[in-house]
């Protein structure tokens, strides 16, 4: 149960990180309003403060969310921008996750 509410965790934290990075992104380069700006930087924020949520310590967390984060930002690229990853990404993406997986969730000696 401590894996699933971990992986839920990393998953929050990625989805609000990338959907902050969006409306920041929207603002500055495809000139949407001024408030979509605030609106991603607020939810960057909250990015910040869902991460800690994790249990290990920074270091390992956010090596291990580096490896969560690629494979969720190519899932937005292809679901928000019509982005098609092709297997080169998708190999890359699953050597990210086990080793990011790998980090986090392997046991260790005492």
């Amino acid at each position: 149960m401590a894996i699933f509410k971990s992986l839920f965790i990393f998953i929050l934290a990625g989805l609000l990180e990338i959907g902050g990075g969006y409306l920041v992104w929207l603002w500055l380069k495809e000139d949407k309003p001024w408030w979509m700006g605030l609106a991603g930087g607020f939810i960057l924020a909250l990015y910040g403060v869902v991460a800690t949520w994790q249990t290990a310590g920074f270091g390992r967390v956010y090596a291990t969310y580096g490896g969560i984060f690629i494979v969720l930002a190519l899932i937005w690229a292809w679901k928000v921008d019509g982005f098609k990853p092709d297997r080169w990404d998708i190999i890359g993406a699953a050597i990210a996750l086990i080793g990011a997986c790998m980090i986090i969730y392997m046991p260790r000696a005492r």
